[in-house]
């Protein structure tokens, strides 16, 4: 199981993945992370911390890692990068932390 928040008021889910996210700018569109196969033999859980900078068109500028464990980092990145939101006056900065869950 994944959970993801965000710093700020909207909360939404997915299919494999319970989704609760908090930002000033709406999501238009989420790309679930998945649990990568690695983790989920080692039964690894924990929070990926990530620090996003979103674009004023809406798309993601760039990811960086602050915390989590190396095996989780890169499918939430990965996820992250393709999210979606609702385009803005300038870009914007958002700390996202994706929580997994052994399943």
């Amino acid at each position: 199981m994944v959970t993801v928040s965000l710093s700020a008021g909207l909360f939404t889910g997915t299919s494999m993945a319970q989704t609760q996210v908090h930002v000033e700018r709406k999501v238009i569109s989420r790309v679930a992370p998945f649990y990568p196969e690695t983790a989920r033999r080692m039964r690894l859980a924990g929070v990926v911390k990530l620090e996003i900078i979103i674009r004023a068109n809406g798309t993601v500028k760039s990811v960086k890692a602050l915390g989590g464990s190396p095996v989780l980092i890169p499918s939430a990145a990965e996820a992250v990068q393709n999210w979606k939101f609702e385009a803005a006056p300038e870009e914007t900065s958002e700390i996202v932390q994706i929580k997994f869950e052994s399943p």
